[in-house]
């Protein structure tokens, strides 16, 4: 069965025994016409957390919970289209919301990259995450693995608290790196496929043809494409997945929500 998409604007806030994520943007490496770039908002038993902050997350974000309600914040690198939204996440926490010690996991080194991060009165509290790292994050556990793209950047399997389905996320990786790392039989891969098969080899990055067979190696369950350049056509980019794939591919629409 595909996956369950809400538009804009409906109800998408499932039950407490739901997994849902809604995306916030899946443009790849800068926002296209109208888009943001990566991120996701996991909701599982009330919790709600943002992954990835990429460039126009966080206006999106706003229209499905309000800050107040991001309980944790995941990035998965310092390339700016993953996380530079969180330097207006800072300013509305410290100033609007007035929060305080908001989780923030990251690889080392991402917080001193942020203009806001300047004093001790941050409303954030940092926690370095790095391959292999395993650790429980409200109601999911994350397990952490280093991909093939530089800087350091982390995929990870997310396993929901209660719920026997598993979600992969590539975040970003060239072919070196594979799916299985994450384990076999995932429920769903979020899968970058930044460009067609006629780019292969030209950049840290998996076309999406790569993606597809990445995930077919791993014997996934379903397969969501994203991160895909504001110059390819999403439709072709998920014929060419699902090719390679053999099973259900379906694009990362923005402010559309999946449920596991």
């Amino acid at each position: 069965m595909g996956p369950d998409v809400t538009p804009n604007g409906a109800n998408d806030n499932g039950t407490d025994d739901d997994v849902t994520i809604t995306v916030l943007g899946s443009s790849g490496s800068y926002p296209g016409p109208g888009s943001a770039c990566s991120g996701y908002l996991l909701r599982h038993q009330g919790f709600r957390l943002w992954l990835d902050a990429g460039p126009g997350t966080m206006a999106n974000l706003q229209t499905h919970i309000g800050l107040a309600d991001v309980d944790a914040v995941v990035l998965s690198h310092e390339h700016p289209d993953h996380w530079s939204d969180l330097d207006g996440f800072y300013i509305a926490c410290r100033y609007v919301e007035t929060r305080t010690d908001v989780p923030i996991y990251a690889p080392a080194g991402l917080c001193d990259m942020m203009r806001s991060e300047i004093d001790e009165q941050s409303p954030f509290d940092w926690r370095e995450i790095t391959d292999k790292t395993k650790v429980a994050i409200g109601p999911f556990q994350f397990t952490f693995s280093r991909t093939d793209h530089p800087p350091e950047t982390l995929a990870a399997r997310i396993e929901p608290a209660g719920n026997p389905r598993v979600l992969g996320y590539t975040a970003d990786t060239g072919p070196a790196w594979a799916i299985e790392e994450l384990g076999l039989g995932l429920d769903l891969v979020v899968s970058e496929a930044t460009f067609l098969h006629d780019r292969e080899g030209t950049s840290p990055h998996m076309s999406a043809r790569q993606a597809g067979t990445a995930a077919r190696a791993a014997q996934a369950k379903r397969l969501l494409i994203t991160h895909i350049w504001p110059i390819v056509d999403p439709e072709q980019s998920v014929a060419e997945a699902r090719e390679a794939f053999g099973g259900p591919v379906e694009y990362a629409r923005m402010n559309a929500t999946y449920q596991l």
